[in-house]
């Protein structure tokens, strides 16, 4: 059993990597400060522009950003989440999503290259065809045991949509459900509290979602509201519209209690699916 803090942070990133970067940190120091063991940063944290510039910056962004996560891991003494950043597929023309789990010593405790790509033809006009440039993982998300915390499982932003993904999750020991995103605007309005609140109660888990918000470049707005969720369904942290984070206890403790209470992943019948 562990009780510990958890900081989803949210971030306003821009095609500028340096800033991006600085921002971030400002985040994690004042996360660390704070008392948080474990720090989410969302989808995109080190770059937000166009798909060209994205694809010609890759090849340093990726070594940036692995470099920045084993930094800011041993600096602040947390183990952290970059929740997606742009890997060369070495094809020219696309890239891979990949998210990265540090511990506080620096050591890479897990990758994961999003499965699940983002393309929609949204009510309000806007079009995202995120596999015009991005290629899916072929691995199932991995689940890690963080000593002295939890267990963790990885997953990004439209995963949320994929129940099964983290009935995967979940049957591979996860207690907190990580979910860095960069939810549109539009949809995020309507799905993104309501989508996150499911998968928490739906698998009696935490759920730790780092968001971007804003106004990123062009017509690219994010939702923002970077939330941590207790196994109850309950918001325990909310962010806002801002840049910032969302603080909150996770109690392993807490989640067993539940699970006894809400016996629901032992009355599964998978054999009949």
């Amino acid at each position: 059993m562990s009780d510990f803090l958890a900081a989803a942070v949210q971030l306003t990133s821009t095609s500028d990597p340096e800033s991006n970067f600085t921002a971030a940190e400002e985040q994690i120091e004042l996360a660390a400060r704070r008392g948080a063991e474990l720090v989410g940063l969302p989808e995109n944290f080190a770059f937000m522009g166009d798909d060209a510039a994205r694809l010609d910056l890759a090849p340093a962004l990726a070594e940036q950003s692995s470099r920045f996560l084993v930094t800011m891991a041993r600096r602040y003494q947390v183990v952290i989440l970059g929740g997606g950043f742009p890997v060369p597929t070495g094809d020219g023309s696309h890239t891979l999503n990949r998210a990265e789990l540090v511990g506080r010593d620096g050591q890479l405790l897990a990758r994961y290259d999003k499965i699940h790509l983002f393309d929609v033809d949204l009510p309000d006009g806007i079009t995202y065809r995120e596999s015009t440039t991005v290629t899916p993982g072929r691995e199932l998300p991995p689940v890690v045991d963080v000593p002295g915390l939890c267990k963790v499982g990885v997953s990004i932003c439209y995963d949320v949509r994929f129940p099964e993904l983290y009935r995967h999750l979940i049957g591979a020991g996860a207690e907190v459900l990580m979910i860095p995103a960069a939810f549109t605007a539009y949809t995020g309005k309507d799905h993104w509290q309501v989508l996150l609140q499911a998968r928490a109660i739906e698998n009696t888990a935490f759920v730790v979602a780092p968001a971007q918000t804003g106004i990123h470049y062009g017509r690219r707005q994010t939702h923002g509201h970077a939330m941590v969720i207790d196994p109850w369904g309950t918001v325990l942290a909310d962010a806002g519209g801002v840049p910032g984070a969302a603080i909150a206890p996770v109690d392993t403790g807490h989640l067993q209690h539940i699970r006894g209470q809400m016996p629901s992943l032992q009355h599964r019948q998978p054999a009949l699916f």
